[in-house]
C-alpha cells in the first residue's frame, strides 16, 4: 500500500496544514513575502542556504495574501506594484 505524498503549506491564517497537492507559491516567513517557485531572487538565496529555514509554501495567491504576505518585487512585479500603491 502506497501512501500519498504530503506537503506542508500555510493556510490563510498562517498555520501549517498538510496537503496532498504541492504549493503553487513559495514564501519567506520572516520577511512575509511570497512569489513564484522559480523566482530568481529566492533561488539565489536558497542556493546559498540562507532562505531554507524560513521557506513556506502556499496553495495559491489568495491564501498568501490572506495570511499577511506581500508579493515579491522581482518575480511578481505587477502584483507588487498593485500592493505598493495601496
Amino acid at each position: 500500500m502506497t501512501e500519498d505524498k504530503q506537503y506542508l503549506l500555510l493556510d490563510d491564517s498562517g498555520n501549517r496544514i498538510r496537503s496532498s497537492v504541492p504549493g503553487q507559491l513559495g514564501g519567506n516567513k520572516k520577511l512575509k513575502i511570497y512569489g513564484r517557485l522559480d523566482c530568481p531572487s529566492a533561488l539565489k538565496y536558497i542556493n546559498r542556504g540562507q532562505y531554507v529555514k524560513n521557506r513556506v509554501f502556499f496553495a495559491d495567491e489568495e491564501t498568501a495574501v490572506a495570511a499577511g504576505y506581500r508579493p515579491c518585487g522581482i518575480c511578481m512585479k505587477d502584483q507588487y506594484k498593485l500592493w505598493k500603491s495601496k
